[in-house]
C-alpha cells in the first residue's frame, strides 16, 4: 500500500509527532522513507541583502539538523534532501519526482505555531498535491496519547 513516504520537516517541535507517525507507517509497510527540508526562499529574500548569504547558510544548517533528527529517530535508511523554493510547491514537486505514495507533515510548523487549525504550508499542500497527504497535529499539553488522539488526519 505504501512503498514510498515523504516526510516534510522544518525541524520544529510541532512536526515531531508527524515524523513519529510517518516512521511508524514506514515500518509497518517496509516503505522507503524520504525526508525533505525546504529552505523558504521568502525567508532568504526578506532578509537584508547584506545578510542573505548568511541567512541561506543558517537555514541550510537548520535543515541538516532537522534531517539528522529524523535519521536518528529510526534504524532504517532515509533518503534526504534539502531544497530551496516555496515550501508547498517544492514538497509537491519532490513527492511527484520520487513517486511518493503519501506525504507526511505536521499541521503547524515554525511559522505557524499559533495559527488556527492548520498551518499555511500544510493547508496549501493538502489543497494542491495530487498525492495523499497525512497531516498530524501536535497534541496540546493537556491532551494525552490515546487511541483516537493518535489517529492521524488524512487530507
Amino acid at each position: 500500500m505504501f512503498e514510498t513516504i515523504v516526510i516534510a520537516t522544518d525541524g520544529s517541535e510541532s512536526v515531531r509527532r508527524a515524523v513519529d507517525v510517518a516512521l511508524d507507517l514506514a515500518d509497518r509497510f517496509d516503505a522507503e522513507v524520504h525526508c525533505l527540508y525546504v529552505v523558504d526562499e521568502g525567508d532568504v529574500a526578506s532578509a537584508p541583502e547584506r545578510l542573505r548569504e548568511e541567512m541561506q547558510a543558517a537555514l541550510v544548517e537548520r535543515g541538516e539538523e532537522a534531517i539528522d533528527e529524523v535519521r536518528e529517530s529510526t534504524g532504517r535508511d532515509v533518503v534526504t534532501a534539502i531544497e530551496e523554493g516555496r515550501p508547498a510547491s517544492v514538497i509537491d514537486e519532490y513527492a511527484r519526482e520520487v513517486d511518493a505514495d503519501v506525504v507526511a507533515m505536521g499541521t503547524r510548523g515554525r511559522h505557524g505555531e499559533n495559527r488556527f487549525l492548520i498551518g499555511s504550508v500544510a493547508e496549501r499542500v493538502v489543497r494542491t498535491c495530487p498525492i495523499p497527504v497525512l497531516t498530524v497535529r501536535q497534541l496540546a499539553a493537556d491532551e494525552g496519547e490515546s487511541e483516537l488522539a493518535g489517529t492521524p488526519e488524512m487530507g
